[in-house]
C-alpha cells in the first residue's frame, strides 16, 4: 500500500473508530433504557421499527445529499443530527413520554445513521482508487470491521459500567457528546478524494434522480438486486438479536439491575467482529467465490440462533452468542467488496445508501412482530423464530451466486482459481 492509500486508510479507521466509541456507548443498553422507560417489548422493538422506518425514509434524500454535496458533508451532518436525536432521547427517558414522541425521534435518530450509511463506504473507496491503491478491499473492510469491533468492544463495556455506577441515561449524554467531537475531527481530517460533487439547486429533481440511479444500478442489476433482496431478513435479524438479548441474558443472569452483563453482551459481539474482520479475508482466500461465505454463514447464524433459544444456562448462552456474532461478522467485509466491485464510482454512495435502505426496510416489519412474539412466547422463542426468518436471505444469494458477475471471484486467492482442489 503506497503512503497516499495509507493515509486515506489511516483516516478512514479514526473516522470509524471515533463514531463507533460514540454510538456504542448505548448499544449494550438500550433495550433495558427503553423498558425501563415505561414500553413494553413490544413498544421497545416498535420504537427500534420507527428508527428502521426513519433509514428507510432518508436515505435516498441523504444520498443526494453525499452524490450532490460530498461525502465530507453527509458525514459532518450525520454526527450533528445523531448528537441531538440521542440527546432528546434522554429527555424522553427524563421525563416519561408517551410512546409517539419515543416514535418522533427515533425517526430523527434513523435520519442520522443515513447520513453515514453508503457516504463513508464510498468515501474511502473513491479515495483509494484515487491515490492507486490496487489491493483486495476485503483486507481494507476488514480493518475498518476490527476498528468498529474495537470500538463497540470499549463503548458497550463503559455504557454498561457507568450505567450501573449512575444510571441509564449517562451513555447516551457521553455519545452526544463524544459525537460532537467527532465533527471537529471529520472537519479536520476528511476532504472528498477522487470525487467531484454534482450539485443541483433542485433537490426533489436530484431526489427523483437519485432514487432512479439507484434503481438502474442496483435493482435492475442482477446480481446486485438478489444480495439487495436478501438484506430485509439478515439485516433486521441480526439487530433485532443483538437487542433482544440484553434482557434475555440478564433473565438468565438473574438480575434484572446488573446492566455491566448487557455491555457485556454487546462487547462479546464487538470481540467477535474484531476476530470476524481479521478472518474474513483469511476465510475469502479459502473459497473461489464471495458468495459461498455469503450463503454459508447465512445459515450457519440461523442454526446458533434456533439453538440458543432452546438453551437456559447463562455461560451457554453467552458461548452461542459470541459464536453467532464471529459467524455474522466475518462475511461482511466480503459482502461489502462483493458490492462494490459491482457498482460505478458515481453512484457508488447512491446504490450503497439504498442497500441500506433495503435492510432497513425488513427491520420496520420485522422487529415489532419478533418483539410481540417475546412479549406472547418469551425471548427463547422469539430467538428461535430469528433464526427461520435467517434463513429467507439464503434463496436470494444463491440467485446472485448464479448470475456469474466478476465480483464474485474477484481479488481470490490463486490456490482458490485453480483447477486442483476449489471450493465451492
Amino acid at each position: 500500500m503506497n503512503p497516499a492509500a495509507r493515509k486515506i486508510q489511516r483516516i478512514y479507521l479514526t473516522l470509524t473508530l471515533g463514531n463507533t466509541l460514540a454510538a456504542s456507548f448505548i448499544w449494550g443498553i438500550n433495550t433495558l433504557f427503553l423498558l425501563d422507560a415505561g414500553l413494553s417489548n413490544l413498544e421497545a422493538f416498535a420504537a427500534n421499527a420507527f428508527f428502521t422506518a426513519g433509514m428507510v425514509l432518508f436515505e435516498v434524500p441523504t444520498g443526494v445529499v453525499a452524490d450532490g454535496w460530498g461525502r465530507r458533508v453527509s458525514f459532518l451532518l450525520g454526527t450533528v443530527t445523531l448528537s441531538v436525536s440521542t440527546y432528546l432521547y434522554y429527555l424522553l427517558w427524563q421525563f416519561s413520554a408517551p410512546f409517539w414522541g419515543w416514535a418522533v425521534v427515533s425517526v430523527l435518530l434513523g435520519l442520522g445513521f443515513t447520513f453515514f450509511s453508503g457516504a463513508v463506504e464510498a468515501w474511502l473507496v473513491d479515495a483509494l482508487q484515487f491515490s492507486g491503491y490496487e489491493g483486495g478491499m476485503e483486507k481494507v473492510f476488514g480493518r475498518g470491521q476490527m476498528v468498529w469491533g474495537f470500538g463497540v468492544l470499549a463503548g458497550s463495556l463503559a455504557g454498561g459500567v457507568i450505567a450501573q455506577a449512575t444510571n441509564l441515561g449517562v451513555p447516551f449524554l457521553l455519545r452526544a457528546g463524544v459525537l460532537l467531537v467527532m465533527f471537529l475531527v471529520a472537519w479536520w481530517l476528511m476532504h472528498d478524494v477522487g470525487f467531484t460533487p454534482e450539485r443541483s439547486t433542485h433537490p426533489l429533481r436530484a431526489t427523483r434522480a437519485v432514487l432512479s440511479a439507484s434503481i438502474e444500478n442496483g435493482l435492475k442489476n442482477p446480481p446486485v438486486r438478489y444480495v439487495m433482496l436478501a438484506a430485509p431478513f439478515s439485516a433486521s435479524v441480526e439487530l433485532y438479536v443483538f437487542y433482544a438479548l440484553q434482557p434475555y441474558l440478564l433473565e438468565l443472569f438473574g438480575d434484572p439491575r446488573a446492566f455491566s452483563i448487557a455491555g457485556l453482551a454487546a462487547a462479546i459481539v464487538a470481540g467477535a467482529h474484531l476476530v470476524g474482520g481479521w478472518l474474513a479475508p483469511q476465510v475469502r482466500g479459502l473459497v473461489r467465490k464471495r458468495t459461498t461465505v455469503l450463503i454459508l454463514s447465512r445459515i450457519v447464524s440461523a442454526l446458533i440462533l434456533v439453538v440458543i433459544g432452546f438453551t437456559h444456562v447463562f455461560w451457554v448462552a453467552l458461548v452461542l452468542l459470541a459464536l453467532w456474532a464471529l459467524v455474522s461478522s466475518a462475511h461482511l467485509p466480503v459482502r461489502q467488496a462483493y458490492l462494490n466491485d459491482m457498482i460505478e464510482s458515481k453512484q457508488r454512495a447512491t446504490v450503497l445508501s439504498f442497500d441500506s435502505l433495503m435492510g432497513s426496510s425488513g427491520g420496520v416489519v420485522v422487529q415489532p412482530l419478533l418483539g410481540r412474539s417475546a412479549d406472547v412466547y418469551g425471548y427463547p422463542a422469539s430467538l428461535a423464530i430469528s433464526g427461520v426468518i435467517d434463513l429467507i436471505a439464503v434463496p436470494f444469494l444463491l440467485a446472485s451466486r448464479r448470475q456469474r458477475h466478476p465480483a464474485d471471484q474477484a481479488n481470490a486467492s490463486p490456490s482458490t482459481t485453480s483447477a486442483e482442489t476449489p471450493l465451492p
